[in-house]
């Protein structure tokens, strides 16, 4: 059986066959770090997807796709002599050793805490960001804001936004003002929609589903893992109406809404809890 480190030797070596220039892939050859990202994403997504609908059995092939996409920029990078998967890999124990002093008191693998020396999760979380904190000042961002990526999914970036300015005490103390602030959005939603006003309309419903993320936060919810499941609940339902029609040989564009919200009830029912 192929250890850790030989099978990870041998995914290395068949990149580098990839794109060898005269014997490599022709697909492979023509791809550069801006090309293969949109598949990055696919591929984190597709992790995702496996681990929320429980898929143990798919997991492990998806995580293989992932990892090969940090295996195909590892590639790109010692091609260009940026650098190497060794890099990559001696980066990231760098920055766990240095980010988990509770741990790892000198920042050693070798080192370890007293047995008796307990930190609560506050502490470590506290802890955790005055690291990164510094870790952004030596990086030349010295904005609360200032390096949370711009090319984060709406939602995510929503969420590290609120996240990060309320570690400096930006922040609403409970869920019950975000409820509140919540009312007052929708409020001005319907004003600009009253209004036809369509820049309005889009800068007033920006702010409600800003605010709507807001509060998934103070509850300690995941505003896009709901909001995924609420996708996979919608299509569940909307199939098994859609098949309840077909078999009374009609299609959705031929039944009313009446019987169209009667069917939906059916399958809220039906499909409860899944």
């Amino acid at each position: 059986m192929a250890t850790p480190e030989s099978a990870m030797d041998t995914l290395l070596e068949i990149m580098a066959r990839l794109r060898e220039p005269e014997t490599g892939c022709p697909w492979d050859l023509k791809q550069s770090y801006q090309s293969i990202a949109p598949s990055t994403i696919e591929e984190a997504y597709e992790v995702v997807d496996t681990i929320e609908r429980k898929d143990y059995v798919h997991l492990k092939e998806e995580l293989g796709d992932l990892l090969f996409q940090v295996v195909f920029y590892a590639q790109l990078g010692k091609e260009d002599g940026h650098f190497t998967f060794e890099d990559i890999a001696a980066g990231i124990t760098d920055k766990l050793l240095r980010r988990h002093p509770h741990v790892f008191p000198d920042g050693t693998l070798e080192s370890r805490v007293a047995p008796d020396k307990e930190f609560t999760e506050a502490e470590v979380k506290q802890q955790w960001e005055q690291i990164k904190k510094s870790e952004r000042s030596e990086k030349g961002h010295k904005g609360t804001l200032s390096d949370v990526p711009a090319a984060l999914p709406s939602i995510a970036r929503a969420y590290k936004l609120q996240q990060r300015a309320g570690l400096v005490g930006f922040d609403w103390p409970d869920h019950h003002g975000v409820s509140e602030k919540l009312r007052e959005e929708v409020g001005e939603l319907e004003e600009a929609i009253a209004s036809g006003d369509k820049e309005a309309m889009a800068a007033e419903l920006g702010d409600t589903l800003f605010c709507l993320i807001n509060l998934a936060r103070h509850l300690k919810i995941d505003p896009d893992s709901a909001l995924r499941a609420c996708n996979r609940r919608f299509t569940e339902r909307f199939e098994y109406l859609e098949g309840e029609l077909n078999a009374r040989g009609k299609s959705p564009q031929e039944a009313d809404m009446d019987e169209m919200e009667l069917l939906w009830q059916q399958a809220k029912v039906k499909l409860k809890g899944r």
